[in-house]
């Protein structure tokens, strides 16, 4: 059964004097999924997000969010919350007044038990009543996430969400943003990093210079038609390299950026010869103790449509 359609941009074109920060822009999202935005710094992200934050309004193309049109007048539709760039907070107040504060200022009752339960959510309930203007930029960063979160929100549009974070404060907001996909709260995302959005995202859309070169699951982009380099760390490194070379479509590789070592073995490949070497080395009795790429498939087709997008500018 398909899901509801959260959000649909068709054509959506925005320009800033003579610079076009949009050219034409598509975009699906649906309930329960988290949808991620990558693309170069200029691409157009943050005036994509702006436009679904209601903090800018599209020039021309149609823009619709949880089943409403969005006019041409500034205003965030209900249901819609998140921050772009970085959320604005009070350096003054503690972490809970600033949460009391805005819920004001949305027209919400600034209810303790709801405060607190936003802020555990996030982990910074042992810092509830520090005042914010000694906070990390991680702790920025999620304090501006427990904000969003208070009004309870069906689409949750966040800019660099894990900028900043530490490992275990990644872990806790990944742990939330699926927790509340699986509620049936969309997400847009926008990230650099790579391992971000391969970790949480269902679907991507990657822009460059406005335009959208690619947008779908991310499944379909390990499956496109390009070679990546993998790494393989085998029970014997010296019979790995002979079924390499003589595997059809595989091509064994020196690269100096990647580990060098006697027991690892780097070779390139589309997946189905990949798979086919797998499968030569279990028949040759040879155990694969690791294969991985060594740039993620979102990574390599980001660097490869993002260059391709730049050099016919």
């Amino acid at each position: 059964m398909d899901r509801p359609i959260a959000l649909q941009a068709r054509g959506i074109t925005k320009c800033f004097g003579d610079v076009i920060a949009l050219d034409g822009i598509d975009l699906d999202g649906t309930q329960g999924q988290i949808h991620g935005l990558v693309g170069p710094n200029g691409a157009g992200k943050t005036t994509l997000l702006g436009l679904l934050l209601g903090l800018a309004v599209a020039d021309s193309g149609s823009l619709e969010i949880l089943g409403t049109p969005v006019g041409r007048a500034l205003d965030v539709a209900d249901g819609v919350a998140g921050f772009v760039d970085a959320p604005g907070l009070y350096p003054s107040l503690t972490a809970r007044q600033n949460l009391a504060a805005l819920a004001e200022l949305r027209g919400h009752e600034a209810r303790t038990a709801r405060i607190d339960d936003v802020l555990a959510q996030v982990g910074l309930t042992d810092v509830a009543d520090d005042r914010t203007r000694g906070f990390s930029l991680g702790m920025r960063q999620r304090l501006g996430l427990a904000a969003a979160l208070l009004t309870k929100p069906r689409l949750l549009v966040l800019d660099e969400p894990s900028n900043g974070l530490d490992p275990a404060g990644k872990r806790q907001v990944h742990g939330v943003l699926n927790r509340l996909a699986a509620d049936g709260t969309s997400i847009v995302l926008s990230s650099h990093r790579m391992d971000d959005l391969e970790a949480l995202c269902s679907e991507v859309t990657i822009l460059a210079t406005g335009r959208v070169v690619f947008s779908g699951p991310l499944s379909k982009l390990a499956t496109e038609n390009r070679e990546l380099d993998y790494r393989l760390l085998t029970s014997d490194p010296q019979a790995a390299r002979r079924v390499a070379c003589d595997a059809p479509g595989i091509q064994v590789v020196n690269d100096a950026g990647v580990r060098q070592d006697a027991e690892l073995l780097v070779v390139r490949a589309l997946l189905p010869a990949l798979d086919e070497l797998v499968a030569r080395l279990v028949e040759k009795g040879v155990a694969l103790r690791e294969l991985t790429p060594v740039v993620s498939p979102l990574e390599a087709a980001f660097l490869a449509l993002t260059e391709l997008q730049e050099s016919g500018r």
